[in-house]
């Protein structure tokens, strides 16, 4: 799509689905920095990862050991790394380039989302919510785990008020809590069940500020801007809230050190809450004010700009998309399944959701052309119009017109290696060392058959990798048997004495097939049997004579 017919009062967030995807059962997804690659977890236990711009399987990350769903997965700040979390308590640390495990770590309870470091090329910690237990800071070099706090005054027993959750190994009621890095992870925020977003040190471990949310509801999700600028969560009151952070990206535990020192007359709680009310202001709430529901998940758009949420309800892929001035701009509908997981692309005004069945659908903008932004003197017009030329309307008159000199410097070297920038991203961001894209294998361990070739049909249609046949890209490719015909037999033959290479076994002609090749040898086309008929008809009036006003064409011996 050409930029300059692109109608610039047009929103800049998805209208309708695209495309999809299916490679097995997918529950989880999460776009690499840059959007070009998007990792997907499975249900058996496999790591997808996804060609944005080409739709391709770029590469397949399976633990031969683990075959439990996966339930989150992360990027490194560079791409190199991918976390892998799965159902089992493992934590996997691939190296996405070469396909292999980096290092692997075991919990004690199941993740339900794990977070790498923000901050570092190779990071060697993670956050991790488990389901049980409190947020905690792994190491993934020792293994060694720190439990954060999740309310300042139950900071000692981490055990919250009693819940619905209970568990079979005798352990207390929990509510999980959810957490997430702030943009170069130097803090954690940590939403609770009483509706308390915690500033944490996670280095000391300490408690640095307290934000109340207006609900005092449980948090469900929480989850930065890609700026850092803004906070948003999702609580078990049908609410999601921004919030605006104030504090500055870089160097955040400076700015607690001086808040701390600023409120010296204070202490305890209320201090806590003060410097929380320094930290993150509320700028505006969304919901669905007629049919009140849930919200499985929230996050922003690739700008800011935008805020989305999916419907919590079993029955329908339904989002809905507000702008950050709380206006609602679009309701987006898709099938009749539910939302396990979506995500907005880093740049693109791009959704990608994944449903309950495990397929992916991508959202995308419907653009309109508008050609008048191209050329200002355009006219649409609905029918077709006749139009009359008048005589010396396209005449060119040299004294008149004079055509129009091109500015550009014919022999100024062009340079083809530098890369433009991405306003999308600031300089302190852009390394050389960023893994983009992966080669993609165009026959990933499809096993070779003797006596089928690849089919050149029509259709293609998108199927499971579990298929015999199944494609890369989830497409099922179409295979027939060869022939063993006469032609087939004669084209194998051909083959071998002109030197070609055949990998297939030469095959004795059985009596069926030499019974059919001597059937279409005897066979006559409709032309032949007109023909005989003709000749046949003329040779019996000249012997009973009648006489031919024009001369017989000989005909072939063949006939």
């Amino acid at each position: 799509m050409n930029v300059p017919i692109i109608d610039p009062l047009q929103g800049d967030f998805p209208e309708v689905i695209e495309e999809f995807l299916e490679h097995g059962a997918m529950k989880c997804i999460a776009f690499n920095r840059r959007g070009t690659l998007l990792a997907a977890g499975c249900s058996d236990g496999s790591c997808v990862i996804w060609d944005f711009m080409t739709r391709n399987v770029a590469k397949v990350l399976k633990d031969n050991k683990c075959d439990a769903t996966i339930t989150s997965v992360s990027w490194s700040k560079f791409g190199h790394r991918l976390l892998v979390a799965a159902a089992d308590n493992s934590l996997t640390v691939w190296d996405v380039l070469e396909g292999h495990k980096v290092r692997q770590v075991t919990l004690q309870k199941t993740p339900f989302l794990a977070r790498l470091h923000p901050g570092s090329s190779i990071p060697s910690i993670c956050l991790v919510c488990p389901l049980s237990t409190p947020p905690m800071i792994v190491d993934l070099n020792t293994g060694s785990t720190t439990t954060l706090p999740i309310s300042l005054s139950e900071r000692d027993s981490l055990i919250l008020p009693p819940t619905h959750n209970k568990f079979s190994d005798g352990s207390a009621p929990y509510t999980a809590s959810v957490a997430c890095f702030s943009k170069y992870g130097d803090l954690v925020y940590v939403g609770n069940s009483k509706g308390e977003i915690l500033v944490i040190d996670h280095k000391s471990n300490q408690v640095r500020g307290i934000v109340a949310t207006s609900g005092g509801s449980m948090i469900k999700n929480i989850v930065f801007s890609r700026s850092g600028q803004f906070l948003l969560t999702n609580s078990s009151d049908r609410t999601i809230r921004i919030y605006e952070n104030l504090l500055p990206l870089k160097d955040g535990l400076k700015s607690l050190d001086d808040l701390k020192e600023t409120l010296k007359e204070l202490s305890g709680v209320e201090k806590l809450r003060a410097i929380g009310s320094k930290c993150l202001v509320p700028l505006r709430d969304f919901q669905d004010s007629v049919t009140r529901m849930h919200w499985k998940a929230s996050c922003f758009s690739g700008d800011s700009e935008y805020v989305v949420g999916g419907s919590a309800d079993k029955g329908e892929h339904k989002m809905y998309i507000w702008d950050r001035a709380g206006h609602l701009v679009k309701i987006l509908e898709g099938p009749k399944e539910a939302i396990i997981d979506f995500a907005w692309h880093p740049v693109r005004p791009i959704i990608v959701s994944v449903s309950a069945t495990g397929s992916i659908y991508i959202w995308a903008k419907d653009y309109t052309e508008n050609w008048s932004a191209f050329f200002p003197d355009f006219v649409e017009i609905e029918e077709n119009e006749e139009y009359v030329e008048h005589e010396d309307e396209f005449d060119l008159n040299p004294d008149c017109e004079r055509v129009k000199q091109s500015d550009v410097n014919e022999d100024e070297e062009v340079d083809i290696m530098t890369a433009d920038k991405d306003t999308s991203f600031s300089d302190s961001d852009m390394s050389q060392e960023e893994l983009l894209y992966l080669p993609v294998d165009t026959c990933p361990d499809v096993p070779e058959k003797q006596d089928q070739c690849i089919g050149t049909g029509d259709s293609i249609l998108y199927g499971s990798p579990l298929s015999e046949y199944a494609g890369q890209n989830g497409k099922v490719m179409k295979y027939t048997s060869c022939p063993i015909d006469g032609q087939g037999s004669d084209a194998a033959m051909d083959d071998s004495d002109t030197g070609g290479t055949n990998l297939k076994r030469k095959r004795k002609p059985t009596e069926k097939v030499l019974e059919l090749q001597e059937e279409k040898k005897n066979l006559t086309c409709p032309l032949n049997l007109y023909l005989r008929c003709v000749v046949s008809l003329m040779g019996l009036l000249k012997l009973t004579g009648f006489s031919f006003g024009c001369n017989v064409v000989a005909m072939s011996s063949e006939f």
